[in-house]
């Protein structure tokens, strides 16, 4: 029986902070045997991990996949390229949009849908000093906003 829903694999915790996120885009991913049995055992790490488009094809470099424990000379290579699955329209669209705008393309996350190897994939564009500092402050005032309500609810406040 196939396995139903979304088990998250890895996830790029800094790219929500580094970059602004202009779309997010769904991609499979190609992948070989030893790869996917690492996947299940958690040793992805998408940190340095970047996507581009050479030839009218999406690439995903950077990605670690550690060394399955019981493969043998098969074995992948753990930093290699790997093709990313995505359909020609979307392809076309991004390669629109990497012309015209200063936009670069950042994994999310990686996730088993399905028992298939999925990347969320998004357009961003990289976020100056000052956009961080906003937005580091906006998350303070809110998580204080909340904090207050939460105090004026149970009567402490």
């Amino acid at each position: 029986m196939k396995e139903k829903g979304r088990k998250a694999i890895a996830t790029n915790r800094k790219a929500r902070h580094l970059y602004t996120i202009l779309d997010v885009y769904e991609a499979g991913i190609a992948l070989v045997g030893t790869e996917v049995k690492a996947l299940r055992d958690g040793k992805a790490s998408l940190v340095d991990a970047f996507a581009t488009i050479d030839d009218g094809e999406v690439w995903l470099r950077g990605l670690h996949i550690g060394e399955y424990g019981s493969g043998s000379w098969t074995n992948h290579a753990p930093r290699r390229n790997r093709k990313l699955l995505m359909h020609r329209k979307e392809i076309d669209g991004l390669i629109g949009v990497m012309q015209t705008q200063n936009v670069t393309l950042v994994p999310l996350s990686m996730y088993f849908s399905d028992g298939k190897v999925k990347v969320e994939l998004a357009l961003a564009r990289g976020k100056q000093a000052h956009d961080k500092r906003r937005d580091i402050a906006e998350r303070d005032a809110r998580r204080d906003v909340i904090r207050e309500i939460g105090r004026r609810v149970k009567g402490m406040g």
